[in-house]
């Protein structure tokens, strides 16, 4: 448990808000563009069921999903320009443009959600710089696995499959076990 106090505690938020935020998303990918001509971009928020988006629970997450991105661009040696980052009540948020291949950039970060602890916790889009979105269907793979059982996730969130204190609590138990792993002693 989180010594700070329950890390699923927020502001709730309407569902208007939310799709104001969506629209900040597109604005935002859209001035990615002009600033780095060329370059993919990266919108990465988290996968945040129930009203509360932002919380120590989302925070959290987010900060391992830029710390885990920023080393797989060094990594592959790709050049990353964050052009925003918000945390309001519509959760964490930020803009990355990346110079490299669409199809390339979104194939790795399927393999980081799907391989990271915390990755299914994240929603990681691409935009190609025609501002076509690349999805995993294009890439030929499958959708998202729910958090709780292996149908596809967008299948159990529309028949609302799980209690939203299951979602969670997966969530938590995914956060808490990469944490007790990050700070066990080596050996």
């Amino acid at each position: 448990m989180d010594p700070v106090g329950d890390r699923r505690a927020g502001p709730a938020v309407s569902l208007e808000a939310m799709l104001a935020a969506r629209e900040r998303r597109v604005e935002q990918r859209h001035a990615a563009f002009g600033r780095r001509p060329g370059a993919a971009v990266v919108t990465v928020s988290v996968v945040m069921p129930g009203p509360v988006k932002d919380c120590g629970l989302s925070r959290r997450t987010a900060a391992a999903a830029r710390e885990s991105l920023d080393a797989l661009f060094a990594a592959r040696g790709w050049d990353a320009t964050t052009t925003g980052v918000e945390t309001g009540p519509t959760g964490p948020e930020a803009v990355i443009a990346v110079a490299a291949e669409a199809q390339a950039l979104k194939q790795a970060l399927v393999t980081l959600e799907e391989t990271h602890p915390l990755g299914r916790l994240w929603d990681l889009d691409v935009a190609a710089p025609d501002g076509r979105a690349v999805s995993r269907r294009d890439l030929g793979l499958p959708p998202r696995r729910c958090l709780v059982c292996d149908a596809p996730a967008h299948a159990c969130a529309r028949s609302r499959a799980h209690p939203l204190d299951a979602l969670l609590a997966a969530m938590e138990e995914r956060l808490d076990a990469w944490i007790a792993r990050a700070v066990a002693p080596a050996g």
